[in-house]
């Protein structure tokens, strides 16, 4: 007999509390299979692998919002490569916002590359946004950064020698990640410009573009020289000149434009002298239409003068006729000479 049977004729007990105690019991089976069905996998996996994670682990993270798939997989890589992380420590990483594959996955590289990384360095450097995993692999496999960075529009570094000479540099630079000054330390970008600015300073101090030519090695010799990666998260190995070619004659051309400037600016001067010069001219004959004015004026009062004399009796007729003689005199000999002499009339 069921044992449902047993509680129907049992007495005091109702036909409502069996079929509530059935609904219950069914709501319990139901949702105990979904939650094998959903972590049941996972749980088995992880005891399969040698990470074991308790089942009351799993639903936990998925109350607090947690992919258990993700922090399985991440723990049985872990284990396999011999890392001990806990669970909590993945959680954490995750509530973060930080990808705990990827951090696993550069523990698990750093460790076979026998580079000393913590678990806890790792998760900073992944939290600060750097990629751990590329940093990991960076220090095991070196990199080569272009300079100057092609996706930038350049494709070499221009320098003028003394001799006026423009030469055009590309270099690659060799670099290996700096794991205990990548949180905080300058990236590719402060790299190249600090080789592109050496290498132009570099070329500005050769007496020749001849010699630049002759011996590239001197450039990266000089610019590996100055410490370039202090402050960044890389370590500079090596750098290494991969073309060399002549450009414009830089020190002619500024020559020419200097010689063009100074040709306008004592054209600008010979034109302001011109100016002068016709400014000064009108002014003259300005100066001369005033005298002029001024002799006009003083011939006007000859007349008044006379007739002032013959009132006053100082000048008689005979005077007068010798005065008019003289005068017709100097017209004819002007007249003669081609000279105009109608300003020596005077009316008595």
């Amino acid at each position: 007999m069921s044992p449902m049977a047993v509680l129907a004729q049992e007495p005091g007990v109702s036909q409502g509390a069996i079929i509530l105690l059935v609904v219950v019991l069914g709501l319990a089976v139901l949702v105990f299979g979904i939650l094998l069905l959903s972590y049941g996998w996972l749980y088995i996996r992880a005891a399969v692998s040698g990470a074991k994670v308790n089942f009351r682990t799993l639903i936990a993270m998925r109350l607090r919002r947690v992919d258990p798939g993700a922090i399985v997989a991440a723990r049985i890589s872990a284990v396999k490569a011999g890392l001990e992380i806990s669970t909590e420590q993945l959680e954490t990483h995750f509530l973060a916002g930080g990808h705990v594959e990827r951090v696993v996955i550069a523990l698990i590289a750093a460790s076979k590359a026998d580079i000393d990384l913590t678990f806890d360095r790792a998760c900073a450097i992944d939290l600060a946004g750097r990629d751990v995993l590329e940093a990991v692999q960076a220090s095991v496999v070196p990199k080569v950064i272009d300079c100057p960075n092609p996706q930038q529009g350049r494709m070499t570094v221009d320098g003028v020698a003394l001799d006026g000479i423009q030469v055009k540099v590309k270099a690659r630079v060799t670099v290996r990640t700096n794991l205990d000054r990548l949180i905080g330390g300058a990236g590719e970008a402060t790299i190249i410009a600090r080789v592109g600015e050496g290498i132009v300073s570099t070329i500005g101090s050769s007496p020749t573009h001849k010699r630049v030519m002759e011996n590239p090695d001197t450039i990266s010799k000089t610019v590996l020289a100055k410490g370039l990666d202090a402050g960044t998260a890389y370590e500079i190995l090596s750098i290494d000149i991969a073309d060399v070619d002549i450009g414009e004659n830089i020190g002619a051309k500024l020559q020419a434009d200097q010689a063009e400037a100074d040709k306008r600016v004592a054209q600008a001067m010979a034109e302001k002298r011109r100016a002068m010069a016709v400014a000064m001219e009108q002014e003259m004959k300005a100066k001369v239409r005033e005298n002029e004015a001024v002799v006009m004026l003083a011939q006007a009062e000859v007349p008044k003068a006379i007739a002032f004399a013959f009132r006053e009796g100082k000048l008689g007729v005979m005077d007068y006729y010798n005065l008019r003689n003289v005068q017709a005199d100097t017209d004819m000999r002007r007249s003669i000479s081609g000279k105009s002499g109608g300003d020596s009339d005077v009316n008595a």
